[in-house]
């Protein structure tokens, strides 16, 4: 066999190869972007204070639950007004969930569309704000993607996690 067949064998099979792992690859990447976790919150504490003040950082703190219930672990915001108005106030926001099988942390910066006297006890408006993953530990290292909060009342939540990265 000459040089020249050599390297069109060699061409022809890294190519193949290539497209073979390309559509590999594009379906594995599918599958994690389609994994999703739906967790339901419940407050079980904060220090949101009366009226938010730019630069007075809050915390909020919630236990999860899977779908069928079970507790799965922690949700703790650490949240930082920067602008406050009468509409609504400019939050940033870092996310740690606390699971029984690893950590996942993420980060955001939101509108609260809340006034700036805040949480009323009854009546509270239904809000969603998300969270782009920065990291994990555990089952969920090296963890990318979204996590979407619903505030469904002054002391629920839900949370549906997006994972797009490998973690399983």
């Amino acid at each position: 066999m000459d040089r020249r067949s050599m390297l069109q064998l060699t061409s022809a099979a890294t190519i193949a190869g290539g497209l073979a792992a390309g559509a590999a690859g594009t379906a594995h990447a599918t599958r994690r972007a389609e994994r999703q976790i739906t967790l339901k919150g419940t407050r079980t504490g904060a220090n949101i204070p009366d009226i938010l003040t730019a630069g007075v950082p809050y915390y909020v703190r919630y236990d999860l639950t899977d779908t069928e219930g079970r507790s799965v672990g922690t949700e703790n915001a650490h949240c930082l007004p920067v602008n406050v108005g009468p509409d609504g106030s400019y939050v940033m926001a870092t996310l740690v969930l606390s699971l029984d099988d690893g950590m996942i942390t993420a980060s955001t910066a939101f509108q609260r569309p809340l006034p700036a006297v805040t949480e009323l006890p009854v009546n509270s408006r239904q809000w969603t704000h998300e969270f782009a993953i920065t990291g994990g530990t555990g089952t969920y290292n090296g963890a990318e993607g979204s996590i979407s909060i619903e505030h469904v009342n002054r002391d629920e939540d839900t949370l549906t996690i997006t994972l797009t990265d490998g973690a399983a």
